[in-house]
């Protein structure tokens, strides 16, 4: 799967923001707003099953930074409105989250700017490194 997919999903007030590369499979979104996040549906994300409040509470919760949205009367969000801080969040048994903007350079010297947060694999198992594709539950991976 390519890492510039995103799609949007809109109910006139507020946009969700899909980026599936960056997905890491905790299930947060089903598992706390089954209304609209249902990984068997298509689409599988329904923005008219909650109120935009709702959504956008869930949304907050998303480990990984797939998740994500904007106000459609304030627009996109600029690169320059990004917060400049960066941290680390070490997870039990889980990625490595990175909460911020950061530049990431690959082998191959392509470089890729991520924001808001990153969970970077930390088990060696995923199948799309550097990022975590949640495989380290699958395969029962622990840090110890």
């Amino acid at each position: 799967m390519s890492a510039n997919i995103v799609k949007e999903y809109t109910n006139g007030e507020i946009t969700v923001v899909w980026k599936p590369n960056t997905c890491i499979h905790s299930e947060k979104c089903w598992r706390g707003l089954g209304t609209v996040f249902n990984p068997k549906g298509k689409p599988w994300i329904n923005v008219e099953g909650a109120s935009t409040n709702e959504i956008i509470a869930q949304v907050e919760t998303c480990p990984s930074g797939a998740l994500s949205w904007y106000r459609n009367s304030e627009g996109k969000p600029s690169q320059e409105s990004i917060s400049a801080e960066t941290q680390v969040e070490i997870t039990d048994n889980g990625p490595l989250l990175v909460h911020g903007t950061i530049e990431l350079q690959h082998p191959n010297g392509t470089k890729e700017r991520r924001e808001k947060t990153t969970a970077l694999c930390r088990c060696g198992m995923s199948g799309s490194k550097p990022y975590c594709d949640g495989s380290h539950r699958k395969n029962n991976w622990t840090a110890d």
